[in-house]
């Protein structure tokens, strides 16, 4: 039996994309002081019943904040496992408020150029799973409304 091929990543470019916001990612990484504060902005954080997942800083620092400390040890696996955080878990509405100025979207959505860098991505929430009926709950959780 033979075990099923994983595809490589290409490490380079992943360091070369995060070294093109190295100062900002780092300074937003080391400034995070993890109190909570831009979980009240997040509606799918409120909507999942304040599920510590769909925080918006829970997000940043284990997508991206593990991105950067793995870039070593770095695999297509992990890229795999934070897929659903950075998509499925947020719609990059930009309600997130950080009272220290972290541009928490644009961190979500540099951790997503990096996945799609390997063409790892997902469109919440159908390319990950999620039943037809649940997208207009989902839309309407972040003030969209079916017809739109």
């Amino acid at each position: 039996m033979t075990t099923p091929e994983v595809k490589s990543i290409d490490k380079e470019k992943i360091k070369d994309i995060l070294n093109d916001k190295k100062g900002k990612m780092k300074l937003s990484l080391f400034v995070c002081a993890h109190c909570g504060l831009c979980a009240e902005s997040c509606p799918l954080y409120r909507a999942h019943d304040r599920n510590p997942e769909y925080m918006p800083s829970y997000k940043v620092i284990n997508s991206l904040g593990k991105l950067y400390k793995k870039i070593k040890k770095l695999d297509r696996n992990f890229l795999e496992e934070i897929k659903e955080l950075i998509w499925k878990n947020c719609v990059l509405c930009g309600r997130c408020y950080c009272p220290l100025g972290i541009d928490i979207p644009s961190m979500i959505a540099l951790a997503r150029g990096v996945c799609r860098s390997q063409g790892i991505s997902g469109v919440y929430p159908h390319s990950l799973g999620a039943p037809e009926e649940d997208f207009p709950e989902a839309l309407s959780h972040i003030g969209v409304s079916e017809k739109e």
